[in-house]
């Protein structure tokens, strides 16, 4: 008879150990984990503000102290010069006709009721023709009015024929009144309507003001119409406008009136005084700037239209304010920095707050002091350092 073998023990204790390997296992697992998220939770190293050069090193840098300004401040804008449109004016033919006796050039100067040139028109002549036919009207009128007068104080004549003559009399004097008004606008003495015993057929074209003349689009004997195309153009350049374009940011520290220093790239060494005239009332969308104009005064001629220039606006109410250079400062994130001096050997970075200055200096309004020596050469090699800190 065969022996039966009990295998129930044997399986019992190899499901023990399976349960207690798996419970290790977890075990193991578990602690891995929380030992990631320690590592995960643990707070990063900021890198320091300060840092500290070998003496060697030393030698890279140059340090500027920050220094206080009492003056003005000063907004640089650039733009270019073009004419003065108030003092411009534009000659166009107050009648059409044939122009003759032109004798201006370009360049030339010209002086205020200076003769431009004539226009040979029929219709001055039939002008000076209806003038001289209520010159005769008037006459005849006033004889019969005074006719009628001392037949009605005699009572010789009715009143109403008295009153008749008085009415044509006040008719005839507003018809000459107004024949020699159509001659006055077009520069002809009534007085001289007939000349050397005929008709006048001439009207002078006369310049209304003093300037250069700096366009001209007629030629002698060419027939013009009355139109609103211009024949000469005469610029007063004894003064300019200069069209300068400012930040949007900028422009609450613009106002008219205020006293502008211009110079011309063409004369660099020179500059002319200008003043605000007015300011735009509309922001470029692209550029984000306001056009301002400045009326710059131009001894000699020499600024002309089309000249870029540089101007810089002397800004009211800014006091005493520090600066630094522009090298000095450098940004981050969007943010500005400089590296100021903490002791011989070790320097700070400083965050600050600052706004162009002119003269490639920087306006500071937070962040630094009066006597703070600034880093104006070797900021980059400071950031460097500072960084390799961490590691």
């Amino acid at each position: 008879m065969k022996r039966r073998i009990d295998l129930w023990p044997a399986l019992a204790w190899m499901g023990l150990a399976t349960l207690l390997l798996t419970a290790a296992g977890c075990q193991g697992k578990s602690g891995d984990g929380a030992g990631t998220a320690q590592a995960a939770s643990a707070p990063k190293r900021e890198i320091p503000n300060d840092v500290e050069l070998d003496p060697a090193m030393l030698a890279n840098i140059h340090l500027e102290p920050v220094r206080s300004d009492a003056g003005s401040r000063q907004l640089t804008a650039t733009g270019k010069v073009q004419f003065n449109e108030d003092r411009t004016v534009r000659i166009l033919a107050p009648l059409p006709g044939q122009a003759i006796d032109l004798q201006v050039r370009v360049g030339d100067p010209i002086e205020k009721d200076q003769l431009l040139f004539s226009i040979k028109s029929r219709e001055v002549a039939s002008l000076v023709t209806d003038y001289l036919e209520s010159q005769r009207d008037l006459d005849l009128a006033q004889k019969t009015y005074n006719m009628n007068k001392d037949l009605f104080e005699h009572q010789a004549a009715s009143r109403i024929a008295f009153q008749q003559a008085e009415s044509d009399l006040a008719k005839a004097n507003t018809h000459v009144a107004r024949g020699e008004e159509a001659l006055r606008v077009l520069g002809i003495d009534p007085k001289e309507a007939v000349k050397d015993g005929g008709l006048r057929s001439l009207v002078p074209v006369r310049s209304p003001m003093a300037g250069n003349l700096i366009e001209r689009n007629l030629t002698p004997g060419q027939f013009v119409q009355a139109d609103s195309t211009a024949l000469l153009t005469i610029a007063d350049l004894s003064t300019v406008w200069v069209m300068v374009d400012v930040f949007e940011r900028d422009i609450h520290l613009v106002r008219a009136g205020q006293k502008v220093q211009v110079v011309a790239v063409a004369y660099p060494d020179r500059r002319f005084n200008a003043s605000i005239e007015r300011i735009g009332d509309k922001v470029d969308p692209d550029s984000r700037t306001l056009k301002v104009r400045l009326l710059v005064s131009n001894p000699n001629g020499l600024l002309k239209p089309e000249m870029f220039i540089t101007a810089s606006l002397e800004l009211g109410g800014g006091g005493a304010a520090i600066s630094v250079p522009a090298t000095a400062v450098f940004t981050q994130d969007g943010k500005s920095y400089v590296f100021a001096a903490i002791g011989d050997r070790r320097f700070e970075r400083r965050l600050i707050a600052a706004a162009p200055d002119g003269e490639g200096r920087l306006r500071v309004t937070s962040g630094l002091h009066v006597g703070d020596q600034v880093v104006t050469d070797g900021a980059m090699l400071l950031d460097y350092r500072r960084t390799q800190k961490q590691d």
